[in-house]
């Protein structure tokens, strides 16, 4: 799986924003093992403003499989894409919990 610089620019794909980190291999692993372990949490309010977001590519870069765009004020996820059933497209989950501070961290160090 790869992050490329530039997503795809077809309508309504991508959420607004800049890639600030390519990852493949073991470091995109990494990060798929800490959203998939994010425990459940009720929801906030706050408007949502998410300040992280991850697309997911397979083989092909021309369209994203997923995109996740986290805001951790909320406690919200919101995921469109192609792999991304109606029941996944908006969850919740505990900002405050382990793995996502882990998590949180990994973002922010990959900010420029």
């Amino acid at each position: 799986m790869q992050l490329p610089a530039e997503a795809p620019t077809k309508r309504g794909v991508a959420y607004p924003g800049r890639a600030v980190a390519h990852w493949a291999g073991s470091e995109a692993a990494d990060a798929l093992t800490l959203i998939e372990n994010l425990p459940g949490s009720e929801q906030h309010r706050c408007g949502f403003s998410p300040g992280w977001s991850v697309r997911a590519y397979g083989d092909s870069l021309d369209l994203a499989l997923f995109e996740a765009a986290f805001c951790f004020r909320c406690h919200e996820v919101r995921m469109h894409g192609t792999a991304v059933p109606p029941a996944l497209a908006t969850q919740f989950f505990d900002a405050d919990a382990l793995p996502a501070q882990p998590l949180l961290a990994l973002f922010r160090a990959a900010a420029p």
